[in-house]
């Protein structure tokens, strides 16, 4: 088991999410599909409806393990090709393109089942069933009878996704179960990361292009962060604020995450250069301590997260243009650590809005 874990440890996190979305395509597709044979074959007695008729065992595992095929390489398409292809569209033409590529997809599908069911099933040549599919296709009756399930099921997967994604990993299921209802006090390391010299770049670009600036600086420093099971607390303007369990193992997550944050937009240098003519800097500060975790909202859901702490760490980000500092943490966030880190000791420093200085420590790290 250790091994496994070790060789998925080596898959990038942003891949291993797709996966998990891939999985739960060609499950959930499947499982629909038998429940809908079982349902039209057998509870309402249309079995009898030609080519197929799923009274053997062997008809059934055959069906499904097309259908389960064909659902992995649909959901494979769907999540790593065209949500890419289609991100910058509007939603509704979006769902409209990917459920019609996804219906030829699934056409495909159904003359895989006929020519299989055809040969392995009743034991015929191959081109009876081509024959058969060429004439059923070319009824508008059998599109709607076998086309209808499949976007309705296309279009709902669709719209799982991007509601599900409208929250960051976690955070929908702390929801859904009612975890936060009864606000709880928890111990939270806590990142603010914020884009440095915005000011002077967003002069330099028009409002369009700084604000894709922006969306590529935040999506290759979130994939850092996600890859070192960060949870994205919110999104404001160019800053992220970031938040992990307390222990030392997150806190090596926490300083992983800036490391490969710089990495990341290090690599992708030329990009930025070429595309806005300038190369995104970051800044951060990070501090450890108790927040009141609560849930509110009436229309819109969310999870607040509020407490000293939250002021305490966007103070501490804010100060690292005035000491010059890329990265500072605070005592308690150095306190139990597990691996010997390059500081440079600030003394106690007095935060704007605090009746007592704060301990830290500047984070010399690329």
């Amino acid at each position: 088991m250790s091994a496994f874990n070790t060789i998925l440890s080596r898959i990038p996190f942003v891949r291993r999410y797709q996966s998990r979305w891939v999985l739960f395509i060609a499950v959930s597709w499947t499982i629909a599909d038998l429940i809908w044979i079982h349902y039209f074959h057998f509870s309402i007695n249309l079995k009898g409806e030609a080519p197929f008729s799923y009274n053997s065992t062997r008809a059934i595992l055959l069906r499904g393990v097309i259908v389960s095929l064909m659902s992995s390489m649909m959901g494979f398409i769907l999540i790593f090709k065209l949500r890419q292809v289609f991100r910058n569209v509007p939603l509704i033409i979006n769902l409209l393109a990917k459920t019609s590529i996804l219906l030829l997809a699934a056409i495909i599908m159904n003359f895989l089942l006929y020519l299989t069911y055809s040969s392995l099933i009743q034991q015929l040549p191959i081109n009876v069933g081509i024959a058969r599919f060429s004439k059923d296709a070319a009824s508008i009756a059998w599109l709607l009878h076998h086309s209808l399930g499949w976007v309705v099921l296309f279009l709902i997967t669709q719209l799982a996704i991007e509601f599900y994604e409208k929250y960051s990993p976690g955070v929908f299921w702390d929801i859904f179960i009612g975890r936060y209802i009864q606000p709880k006090v928890r111990k939270r390391i806590i990142m603010f990361l914020d884009l440095t010299d915005s000011t002077p770049i967003a002069e330099k670009l028009d409002s369009t292009m700084y604000f894709s600036f922006i969306r590529d600086f935040i999506y290759y420093v979130s994939v850092a962060i996600l890859e070192y099971h960060g949870r994205v607390y919110q999104y404001v303007g160019d800053e992220i604020v970031v938040y992990w369990k307390n222990s030392p193992e997150n806190k090596k997550n926490c300083i992983n995450s800036l490391i490969l944050s710089s990495k990341l937009l290090e690599r992708k240098s030329d990009y930025f250069r070429k595309r806005y003519g300038f190369i995104p800097q970051f800044k951060a500060g990070i501090h450890v301590g108790e927040v009141t975790v609560g849930e509110i909202g009436i229309i819109k859901k969310d999870i607040l997260m509020g407490g000293d702490i939250m002021n305490t760490t966007s103070r501490i980000c804010s100060i690292c243009g005035e000491l010059h500092k890329k990265y500072i943490i605070s005592k308690e966030f150095l306190n139990g650590m597990e691996m010997n880190l390059p500081i440079e000791p600030l003394g106690t420093v007095d935060l704007k809005g605090k009746a007592q200085g704060v301990e830290l420590f500047a984070l010399k790290i690329k």
